[in-house]
């Protein structure tokens, strides 16, 4: 017979609490609302201008292995993305 769903959960969650990991909840904002869009805009608008932002953006830059992520991004964004405004288009 097989497993239930919330034994294979189960197992899956054990095996990964044995390798050192743990469980977090994390909340992020909810992109599929309407309202997200401007909300995202007018925060970076406020950032536009900001030195720390900028230092912070450069830190980010030097410090991620983006190595392989052109040809993801470029589908990512033609399946995911299409039809939303060239603003909010990941272009990595």
């Amino acid at each position: 017979m097989a497993a239930s769903t919330n034994e294979r959960v189960r197992k899956r969650r054990a095996a990964l609490r044995q390798a050192g990991l743990r469980p977090i909840q994390l909340w992020v904002p909810d992109t599929r609302r309407p309202s997200f869009p401007q909300e995202a805009r007018r925060q970076s608008a406020r950032l536009r201008d900001d030195p720390q932002e900028r230092d912070v953006l450069d830190w980010i830059d030097s410090a991620s292995d983006t190595e392989g992520w052109r040809r993801s991004a470029e589908i990512w964004r033609l399946s995911r993305w299409q039809g939303m405004t060239a603003s909010l288009v990941p272009l990595w």
